[in-house]
């Protein structure tokens, strides 16, 4: 299987999902018009991934800031996680946060409470990635 890796921008996150390392990273900013078109191909490649998946998988989320329609892919995509992890996958979510940012803490709690993934909150002094 391929890995995918599709380059962000200012408005759109940078994912890249490694099949070897069973390592899935988002970063960056993840505000476009239209989620669903910038992220369908990662939903795609997680569900031929589900096929043969590594024994453990390590998804790091690190978002600056991501809007509505971006809220409800990443939910997708960690709804895919979790029917993965209970067919036995060690499916671990790390959710990193800028340590002064609340919001985003908050809403890696919220997805902590809605998913059957464990997540993993980590605060970072500042972000260190570039559009």
């Amino acid at each position: 299987m391929e890995n995918l890796h599709i380059k962000g921008n200012i408005k759109s996150p940078t994912l890249e999902f490694n099949f070897e390392k069973g390592v899935l990273d988002i970063y960056g900013r993840s505000h476009p018009e239209h989620a669903i078109n910038i992220y369908e191909p990662a939903l795609h490649w997680l569900d031929e991934y589900s096929k043969n998946p590594k024994p453990e998988t390590t998804v790091n989320v690190s978002l600056e800031y991501f809007n509505t329609s971006s809220s409800k892919v990443i939910f997708d995509i960690f709804k895919r996680l979790e029917k993965l992890h209970a067919s036995g996958n060690k499916v671990t979510v790390k959710w990193h946060y800028e340590e002064d940012d609340d919001d985003l803490r908050e809403e890696g709690e919220m997805f902590s409470e809605l998913i059957k993934v464990p997540v993993e909150l980590i605060a970072v002094k500042e972000f260190d990635f570039v559009f």
